[in-house]
């Protein structure tokens, strides 16, 4: 399950994915309109900055705006930098793996190896949309 953190960080981001070219947001307008604590989506920001998915500018007409072309930036990016693993047990993970503490061997374990499976299709997915894909979506719901 996503946590509210990443769910917050794919809507401001796809807000950002929607505003003008270039246009630098307000982390106010943010917050109201995609109803997202300010405190909270301020320290979101920052980690989508460091992660250089944002920039942010200074002073009138400032804010944030996309690093990046909104089709470079995948959910599976996103997701990984705020929630960590795709993979649903630590054993199944690419980038995160960790040895299950209870697993007898995890050669012959039936759960890593649907685990896996798992994780193979939701990065599948998830590598395979970007913001540009969701911003589309939106578009074409509206």
């Amino acid at each position: 399950m996503l946590a509210q953190k990443t769910r917050y960080a794919l809507r401001a981001l796809l807000y950002l994915a929607e505003a003008d070219h270039g246009r630098s947001v307000q982390v106010a307008d943010i917050a109201a309109t995609q109803q997202v604590p300010r405190k909270y989506l301020e320290l979101i920001l920052l980690d989508l900055k460091k992660a250089g998915m944002v920039t942010s500018r200074r002073g009138p007409g400032g804010g944030y705006v996309l690093a990046r072309k909104p089709a470079e930036i995948s959910f599976a990016e996103v997701i990984r930098l705020m929630d960590g693993p795709l993979a649903l047990v630590p054993c199944a993970s690419l980038n995160f793996y960790a040895r299950c503490g209870d697993c007898h061997d995890e050669a012959t374990c039936a759960i890593r190896r649907v685990m896996a499976q798992v994780r193979t299709e939701a990065d599948r997915i998830l590598s395979g949309t970007t913001l540009a894909d969701a911003a589309a979506i939106e578009t074409l719901a509206a």
